[in-house]
């Protein structure tokens, strides 16, 4: 069974016609190059690593958001996206977004974030739930109305002090660190694909056992 549960061959429906992409694939950081490959950025990390495998390439759109429009295997197609607003206006892009290409729910709705909770390199898949005072996942939830949508958490690590907790998600990663990210993004971009082709339910028996 698919995201929708149907094998990924469901659609979804605008006020122009059908839509034919089954899933809008999320991953938040902030913009800017002095923000990249930080550990906050890891979901930006994430949707990049899904378009290669895609041979497609994230680009600029009308919705506050670099976008890429990919086929999966079996047929079914994703809209990945990185919000070019900050981390905490990540909604607006989001709600955009979901306008544009027809989804009228947050059930094909996938964001993949960073998680201070998990020690780093640790990805886990819930939907729904508590926001963990998550900037980005809170925009979203003021803009969609609900907090069901789909997460990918990949963890970082929390600093020694809740402090530093805003240096600790924007500053350089360490270089051993970043090494077991930089596995993680691809473990969690595995995860993303698994979400779209068997369900949430199927990831999270895979990938929240590991």
């Amino acid at each position: 069974m698919g995201l929708f549960g149907r094998s990924g061959k469901e659609s979804t429906r605008s006020g122009s016609g059908v839509s034919t992409f089954n899933a809008l694939v999320v991953g938040l950081g902030n913009p800017g190059k002095q923000y990249a490959r930080s550990r906050h950025n890891v979901g930006e990390d994430v949707v990049v690593e899904l378009a290669r495998r895609s041979n497609e390439t994230l680009r600029a759109g009308r919705d506050s958001a670099l976008v890429a429009e990919v086929r999966l295997a079996g047929g079914t197609r994703a809209v990945l996206a990185f919000p070019t607003t900050f981390m905490n206006e990540s909604g607006q892009a989001v709600s955009k977004l979901m306008r544009r290409y027809g989804f009228k729910s947050v059930d094909a709705l996938v964001v993949i974030q960073d998680e201070l909770d998990l020690e780093p390199g640790v990805v886990r898949i819930k939907k729904g739930g508590g926001l963990g005072g998550h900037n980005g996942l809170r925009s979203i939830t003021s803009h969609v109305g609900t907090q069901e949508f789909i997460r990918v958490r990949l963890g970082v690590g929390k600093p020694s002090n809740k402090e530093q907790g805003a240096n600790h998600v924007l500053s350089k990663v360490p270089a051993a660190e970043r090494q077991v990210l930089d596995v993680a993004v691809n473990v969690a971009a595995d995860a993303v694909l698994k979400i779209i082709a068997d369900g949430v339910d199927a990831a999270m028996n895979m990938y929240n056992a590991l």
